[in-house]
């Protein structure tokens, strides 16, 4: 598929500011109160986005890449692409006014072969600081893969006659991603993958079964479950989680935490059991 050899190594550094006004607008995407003055973990999602040019989008929304210096990523034929999992450390506050960097660099682009063809995994170091200190750090592992062929059914499967079973899980949580919820997230990480907001684009041409919850709401809501359950806004120390099938607008997504050998399993599903996301925790000391 080609030698990446010359992306890995590769860096990217973005500025931002952390303002009453994105913490007052994530706390009303997500139906919360507005905390003192500090950022709830995984509002470090909303700083520093991407703000390639809209000319420079390609057909599925993202920025095109090339083979140019400037391209944090190569070009791949595989156009496909889905935030498969992350791995994240808490290290410190990100307070209302603090001048914030993100460092990103390329640590592997990885070939594979998967069940439903060629796969390209591209894994992402970031470093966000405010002021002069680490507040997160975290490993992004990006998945590239071919358009299904034609004629394949719908992503993910209709629901099935099952039910999730709650009996497992210390405390469970229901929501309903709305496709409002969705744009709303989309406005506040500047996301602008298609799969997200354009109903035909997600359905007629990626093949999904309706609008794409994306991966990083749900770890959100699963962050916020922990806050709840745990009663702190710094709850946790290190969160880790894995995207299983993709999560569809307008249905019922059950959010699930369970206490384990000094941390915390948590997981989503669909209303039928079918796993969405798995993550597991390190509680703050």
């Amino acid at each position: 598929m080609g030698d990446h050899s010359a992306w890995i190594g590769r860096e990217e550094v973005r500025h931002d500011t952390f303002t009453e006004g994105l913490l007052a607008r994530w706390c009303a995407t997500l139906d919360r109160n507005v905390p003192v003055k500090a950022a709830p973990q995984g509002l470090h999602w909303c700083l520093c986005t991407p703000d390639a040019p809209t000319g420079t989008l390609g057909p599925d929304g993202h920025p095109k890449r090339d083979d140019s210096p400037v391209s944090l990523l190569p070009p791949l034929h595989l156009e496909r692409r889905m935030w498969a999992a992350g791995s994240v450390e808490f290290l410190g506050s990100i307070t209302v006014g603090s001048a914030v960097k993100r460092r990103t660099r390329v640590l592997a682009i990885t070939e594979k072969q998967g069940g439903t063809g060629p796969l390209v995994f591209a894994e992402l170091a970031h470093e966000t600081f405010a002021g002069d200190a680490l507040a997160v750090r975290e490993t992004q592992t990006l998945v590239y893969r071919d358009a299904p062929p034609p004629g394949s059914p719908p992503a993910p499967p209709p629901p099935g006659e099952s039910r999730f079973d709650a009996s497992a899980w210390d405390v469970t949580r229901d929501v309903l991603p709305s496709p409002a919820l969705l744009f709303r997230y989309s406005a506040l990480t500047f996301n602008t993958h298609r799969i997200h907001y354009d109903h035909p684009y997600a359905t007629g041409t990626e093949g999904y079964r309706g609008l794409v919850v994306h991966g990083p709401l749900i770890a959100t809501l699963l962050l916020d479950l922990a806050r709840r359950t745990l009663e702190s806004e710094a709850a946790l120390a290190r969160f880790s989680f894995r995207a299983v099938s993709p999560a569809v607008a307008d249905e019922p997504l059950h959010l699930a935490l369970r206490q384990e050998d000094g941390g915390l399993i948590l997981a989503a599903h669909a209303a039928d059991g079918r796993q969405v996301m798995a993550a597991k925790a390190a509680p703050a000391a």
